[in-house]
């Protein structure tokens, strides 16, 4: 399947805005998605991810036939649980590491460096079962859960899309209640990243990229006031956020807001975080197409498709990577006079980040001489 740059320019972008969301004190945060949005990179890796399953489905059942496609993805989901697996034994043997060498860090529990010294077998065990979910991977057992369930909810929504949808509206209104069912190490109900929310969302992106040949041509038909309606949801988006970085003397505006939205519950993917991750997708599909595959072609947009490219590695490099610069950040002396240090840090884990996904892409070149060498071939 011949590969769409510009979805994984996206994809490295999303997962770039994770690395450095979850540096606390870092500065480039304060650039990354969720600063001019409800939404975050959260929501856009999960509908990217969906939109590649919808596409992959589609070719793989065409050449191969529908079995085909089912084993690929049951295979798929167990690759993400192992993926899920590996990255919390790696995570927490790396925060029990920067521990030793006294490097204090928040981006994960200090709780799982201590269980994977005291008590591996239980830690591995339980995230296995995945009655707990590490924090930064949890998205991961979410992502297990809604690949698992693609064999049979695909073929179902390809028969019939309208009660496909209808099934996926229901589930979605009753999420919170069927989340609470999940038995789970957290104190709160369920799993963090509420699977009967957030499965709208993968399964809206399976919709696009399934139905893309059909949807795209009705679509085109109304494209001005599409556009027009998605640039009026985010501008709406980004005054709610504006509001919530103003604080209090904002404070009537967002309570005014409030009023219109609700709550805006990221972790059950309310409805404002719904149809503005989807106004966005709008805006970058159709009206800014051409200017995102010119930046897709150039440098920058290269380098963030390679990471996207990366997949489930990139993922779990991702996560390491957060830890490591919260660490680094932390040995910073606070004030504005080290700001520039810490932007330097931030800059340098994007270009490792870069230089680790591009080295992984390029391991059919080095990876076999060097095995040879080690007299591994």
């Amino acid at each position: 399947m011949k590969r769409i740059v510009a979805l994984d320019m996206l994809r490295g972008y999303a997962l770039v805005c994770i690395m450095l969301d979850h540096m606390p004190i870092g500065v480039l945060r304060k650039l990354t998605l969720t600063n001019f949005a409800v939404f975050d990179a959260a929501e856009l890796f999960v509908l990217l991810s969906g939109f590649l399953v919808g596409m992959v489905w589609i070719k793989v059942e065409a050449r191969e036939g529908r079995p085909a496609a089912q084993i690929r993805f049951l295979r798929r989901a167990a690759q993400v649980w192992l993926a899920l697996i590996a990255g919390a034994i790696l995570l927490a043997l790396f925060s029990a590491l920067l521990f030793k060498l006294q490097m204090n860090h928040t981006a994960v529990w200090f709780q799982y460096a201590r269980w994977i010294v005291e008590h591996p077998i239980g830690y591995v065990a339980t995230v296995a079962l995945m009655w707990m979910q590490p924090n930064l991977l949890d998205v991961l057992a979410l992502y297990v859960l809604l690949i698992a369930t693609v064999p049979v909810t695909v073929p179902f929504m390809l028969r019939w899309p309208w009660l496909a949808m209808a099934v996926s509206v229901l589930v979605w209104i009753l999420a919170q209640p069927l989340n609470a069912l999940i038995p789970n190490q957290r104190p709160g109900p369920g799993l963090l990243f509420n699977p009967f929310g957030w499965q709208m969302l993968f399964f809206a992106g399976v919709a696009m990229g399934a139905f893309r040949d059909r949807i795209m041509p009705v679509l085109r038909r109304h494209a001005a006031l599409l556009t027009w309606i998605s640039v009026g949801v985010l501008l709406f988006s980004l005054t709610i956020v504006i509001a919530l970085k103003i604080g209090a003397p904002a404070k009537p505006v967002s309570q005014f807001l409030r009023q219109i939205t609700g709550g805006i519950d990221k972790w059950s993917l309310d409805f404002m975080r719904f149809i503005a991750i989807l106004a966005a997708s709008w805006i970058v599909a159709v009206p800014l197409a051409r200017p995102f595959a010119w930046m897709a072609a150039t440098a920058p947009g290269e380098a963030l498709a390679e990471i996207g490219r990366g997949g489930l590695f990139s993922f779990i490099v991702c996560v390491m990577l957060s830890i490591w610069g919260d660490a680094l950040d932390m040995t910073v002396p606070p004030g504005p006079a080290n700001l520039w240090l810490r932007l330097a840090i931030d800059i340098w884990l994007v270009t490792a980040f870069w230089v680790i996904a591009a080295l992984w892409m390029r391991r059919e070149t080095w990876l076999p001489p060097l095995r040879t060498r080690l007299g591994l071939g």
